[in-house]
């Protein structure tokens, strides 16, 4: 029998079991407010997810959730009616549960002064679950952190990095000034993400928020061409660019250039604004990410519309491909984007490299030919596609939409911007730490300083900026200091019947319902009884059984009751031995304990469920369910 691996639990080990909350690029308690849910505290749960996170209500839209990919319910062996495991879990729907909660208390139900009165009224009563978002306003409310003398900053681009950025700097004394170029603010949300997905009204509110703040936007300015970058810099204490990665690429294919072949980003601004494009009958979209398949579903939602209205923007479409390099299982969009996209009538074609967009004499579109693609990534997972050659495949079109990434446009750096250095053509050379760029005073956020990545990822790097200009301003740093607490809990039981229950499906419309207007709303979100339900799934992995080795009779009755079969009592030679786990044995034993003689309970984080059943069965009182907190308090040194 192979020695078990085993991990001796060190001082951050417990707050890394709450891995939803590890996950998160802002350490959103989600168990937090989940668990909230769970117990019927709404109000609770939202001022939870507000916390750390200024744009909670799209979030709760729209967000990647790599909480739930970390989710340790989606881990543990999923049990049948008759006992058995059949496989494992599926995790909790925390995006679905965080739009529950700001649905029923965040600023989709309450004008936006009333949302910050409750933050301000609210804001000691989530300590351990909103530090950073309590230790600003405590700021803002009684100087517990030193502000800033209302230095003006400007921020160019008001996506989700620039507002949240301008949130945290308006809260620290500063006075922010986010200039964007599109007629609305929220950038890419408000122009790139189709209404069907994230309703216009939520962004609204969500801005108005900030707004509130002190935070002023002004729309319809571009920096180039209405202000200068070096105007900018001589007004203006700070600048952070945080202009997002918003012209889209292309391939260099033969035939790219002419009428009818457009970036899919531009075709989404362009619906979102209603702005008008000249788009045929037969569309084919080329790329495998959520972006084409946003793209893809909002021309098919054209394609339903009413006649007349759909005349004046797409007029004559009759049918949308989707080409994508990658085979579906490697495909980078969301598996629910995959599903929901075959729902609404869109042909995919998965593993096909494009060669050449083929035009007849008047120069318009008539097909693209592809290639097959045999590998996207090699054995390391470089993207190094192979192809056949000798497979191909022509599909008719006259329109191609191209959604294959996306690139910063930084042409108003000519201007005042020489001494910004460029790490490759079209990025700024950018400090990880500070996100600061090599002129003094210049700051970047969001795409520009790490790539196209998820909404919370935009949020999370500008909020780090809002930190280093603080820093740079004032000569004071923000310092997290995280504090871990153990409390142990008196008869702590669980819901009945908990680990059985499945997740609960969150409701969406019927594909006919779907297409009935482009921006009708696919995902119907739960009531208050499913979100309860679905919340009562969660494993509250901040809390975990604790063994008192001095006490302990070694029974076996613990690992007897284990409905999972997390636990076994193995004796010490059957470990594999290291030096922390030499360590820890020498501390407990003393020198020389024989490792035959000597036996250890071993716990399977990822199958435990927080049952309780190891403590209830123990006879001797040797097994405790302790919870633990970790409140991360923000400092100023």
């Amino acid at each position: 029998m192979q020695p078990l691996k085993v991990e001796v639990p060190g001082e951050s080990y417990h707050a890394g079991l709450i891995s939803c909350q590890t996950a998160c690029p802002v350490r959103t308690d989600a168990r937090g407010y989940v668990r909230a849910i769970a117990d019927g505290r709404f109000e609770e749960a939202y001022l939870i997810a507000r916390g750390p996170n200024p744009f909670a209500s799209i979030c709760g839209r729209i967000c990647g959730a790599p909480c739930e990919a970390a989710c340790r319910r989606g881990k543990v062996p999923r049990i049948d009616d008759y006992g058995h495991f059949v496989t494992t879990d599926r995790p909790i729907a925390i995006r679905a549960l965080k739009r529950f909660a700001c649905e029923f208390a965040g600023p989709e139900s309450s004008p936006a002064e009333e949302v910050l009165v409750e933050l301000r009224a609210n804001v000691r009563s989530v300590v351990g679950h909103a530090e950073e978002f309590a230790a600003l306003l405590r700021a803002d409310m009684d100087g517990a952190i030193r502000k800033g003398n209302g230095e003006r900053i400007a921020i160019i681009g008001a996506g989700p990095a620039g507002l949240s950025a301008a949130h945290d700097l308006a809260l620290l004394g500063f006075l922010p000034v986010v200039f964007e170029t599109e007629p609305v603010p929220a950038g890419m949300l408000a122009v790139g993400v189709p209404a069907y997905r994230l309703p216009r009204e939520v962004i609204a509110r969500e801005v108005a928020v900030i707004q509130a703040l002190g935070v002023e936007i002004r729309c319809n300015v571009t920096v180039g061409r209405d202000v200068s970058f070096s105007d900018l810099r001589r007004d203006f204490a700070a600048i952070l660019i945080a202009v997002g990665a918003k012209s889209s690429r292309g391939l260099g294919l033969p035939g790219e250039r002419g009428p009818r072949v457009y970036g899919g980003v531009d075709m989404l601004r362009a619906v979102s604004l209603g702005a008008n494009m000249d788009i045929g009958r037969e569309v084919v979209v080329i790329g495998g990410g959520n972006v084409a398949f946003d793209v893809a579903r909002t021309v098919v939602r054209q394609i339903a519309y009413d006649t007349a209205r759909t005349a004046a923007r797409l007029p004559g479409t009759s049918g949308v491909r989707l080409v994508s390099l990658e085979g579906l299982e490697e495909m980078p969009a969301d598996t629910l984007e995959i599903l929901e996209g075959d729902e609404e009538g869109i042909e995919r074609f998965n593993g096909w490299g494009p060669l050449e967009i083929e035009r007849d004499a008047s120069g318009n579109p008539t097909a693209v030919l592809f290639r097959k693609c045999l590998r996207v990534y090699d054995e390391n997972r470089r993207f190094s596609p192979l192809y056949d050659d000798s497979v191909r495949r022509s599909v008719p079109c006259d329109t191609v939409l191209l959604s294959v990434g996306q690139a910063p446009s930084l042409g108003f750096l000519e201007d005042g911007g020489a001494d910004i250095e460029q790490a490759r053509p079209g990025w700024p050379k950018v400090d990880v730490a500070t996100l600061a760029t090599t002129a003094s005073g210049v700051f970047v956020a969001g795409d520009l300083a790490h790539g196209t990545r998820l909404l919370i990822d935009a949020v999370a790097s500008g909020k780090a900026a809002a930190r280093s200009i603080y820093q740079f301003l004032t000569g004071h740093t923000l310092h997290a200091e995280a504090i871990t607490a153990h409390r142990l809990l008196d008869r702590y039981r669980r819901e009945r019947g908990y680990e059985s229950i499945r997740r609960q499906e969150i409701p969406v419309l019927h594909p006919g319902q779907r297409l009935a207007h482009p921006d009708t709303l696919v995902e119907i979100g739960y009531d208050r009884n499913s979100a309860m339900r679905e919340a009562s799934r969660c494993l509250d992995c901040g809390v975990t059984p604790v063994f008192d080795g001095n006490r302990c009779v070694l029974c076996g009755g613990c690992v007897d009751v284990c409905p999972t079969q997390c636990l076994k009592i193995v004796p010490l030679s059957g470990l594999l031995q290291d030096a922390l786990l030499d360590a820890a044995i020498e501390g407990l034993l003393g020198a020389g304990a024989d490792p035959d003689e000597n036996s250890a309970i071993v716990k399977d984080e990822d199958r435990c469920i927080r049952c309780a059943l190891c403590a209830m069965r123990c006879p001797v009182d040797a097994i405790g369910m302790e919870r633990v907190e970790v409140n991360t308090f923000w400092r100023q040194q």
